[in-house]
């Protein structure tokens, strides 16, 4: 599965993720909307990854490397546009705890992302980081 291919599922897992609640606020919206926008999601896309947006489920990963990569997707759409903003922040927690990360964890791991901003990491560097922070915290 190609790279693009992964996040784009990974997107649509977040995004059924908050369809499921009752209520969704206009702010966490709006970042959803922000990101699928940014990668660029096509009606062919919402078909294929995204089952039609109908009866659409949050599933949970199957594995602990799943989870790891959703994480890192995470990381991806937030740093889609180089901007790292509060309400993204917001949203990937609300997602991560939901993944299963405890959420001192992940406040964290976000902390350490909204500095890294200023690094000019490439996207694989800012992978490496997200996995080398999951080893280190989970020692």
């Amino acid at each position: 599965m190609t790279g693009e291919k992964a996040i784009k599922i990974s997107y649509f897992n977040l995004l059924a993720c908050f369809l499921e609640a009752d209520m969704i606020k206009s702010i966490h919206a709006k970042c959803l909307v922000k990101w699928a926008a940014q990668l660029h999601i096509s009606p062919i896309d919402m078909y294929e990854f995204g089952n039609g947006m109908i009866n659409s489920t949050f599933s949970f990963p199957a594995t602990e490397v799943e989870k790891l990569e959703s994480l890192y997707h995470l990381v991806h759409m937030i740093y889609l546009d180089n901007v790292v903003e509060d309400i993204e922040l917001e949203v990937a927690g609300m997602y991560a705890t939901r993944l299963g990360f405890k959420e001192g964890l992940v406040a964290d791991l976000f902390k350490s992302i909204a500095t890294a901003e200023f690094d000019q990491a490439s996207p694989e560097d800012v992978r490496k980081e997200v996995i080398e922070f999951l080893k280190v915290q989970s020692l």
